[in-house]
């Protein structure tokens, strides 16, 4: 039996390495799938590569109020209520200092990560089939303070977790799961960029000091993240709620 027979979908970050390899994972099960991303070719991409009928792209912002009604009312419209966000958009905010942090740029990493699982919960959820499923990519960063040099990326994660545990709280009556997935470092562009720049300022190869701290020696495939969002979305998690779901490798061991 398919896990997500004629379950509809939205994925945030849907054009990233985490979000289309849940698309892909989530299609294959049965479902139908939104992919939300911002404007631009890599979205259109996302669907392509999904290759399937039962997939549709929608550009927008995930921090703006309207844009998410509009996401949310188009994938209703089209296919009916939901029953699992992924709400997976994110940016990598600065490596810097604190004393040399950028103002803006923390509060823009805040509002992409916190308040677009803010808007999600609170749009979509009303949208939801009791039973349903929210999952907010977090991170490994959310539970620990990193390195000491992104305040921003590690703050917004934390904030995250804040969400999901209200909300969890405030949808169990309706058997509505939320759930945080953490996962450590994936490979992809993504965290590449991170690593790139946070070894610039500290003066180590950040890529192979986390390949020495992570228990199993390596970084993550984004389809072993994808896989434990299979796992959140579906029916096996029934009973699942409220958690901080690792996916890191055991590097919280």
């Amino acid at each position: 039996m398919s896990l997500m027979k004629d379950k509809v979908c939205v994925i945030s970050g849907g054009a990233g390495s985490i979000g289309l390899a849940s698309a892909k994972r989530f299609l294959a099960e049965g479902a139908r799938v939104m992919l939300i991303d911002l404007p631009g070719p890599a979205l259109d991409e996302a669907v392509k590569a999904c290759n399937s009928k039962d997939v549709m792209g929608f550009a927008a912002d995930v921090s703006d109020a309207n844009q998410v009604q509009a996401a949310f009312g188009k994938v209703t419209q089209a296919w009916g209520k939901l029953d699992v966000i992924v709400s997976n958009a994110g940016n990598a905010g600065r490596n810097s200092r604190i004393e040399d942090y950028p103002e803006d740029i923390f509060d823009l990493t805040l509002t992409i990560h916190a308040r677009g699982a803010f808007l999600a919960c609170k749009y979509g959820a009303p949208l939801m089939n009791d039973g349903g499923s929210i999952i907010i990519t977090s991170s490994v960063s959310g539970v620990r303070g990193g390195n000491g040099v992104n305040m921003a990326y590690v703050t917004a994660k934390h904030a995250q977790i804040g969400v999901m545990r209200v909300a969890a709280k405030a949808l169990a009556g309706r058997g509505i799961r939320v759930n945080t997935i953490n996962p450590g470092p994936v490979d992809n562009e993504f965290q590449t960029g991170i690593e790139v720049e946070m070894g610039a300022l500290l003066g180590v190869n950040i890529t192979e000091q986390l390949n020495q701290t992570v228990p199993l020696k390596r970084h993550a495939r984004p389809d072993e993240i994808a896989g434990a969002v299979l796992y959140l979305a579906s029916d096996l998690s029934t009973y699942v709620t409220g958690t901080v779901h690792m996916v890191d490798g055991g590097i919280m061991c």
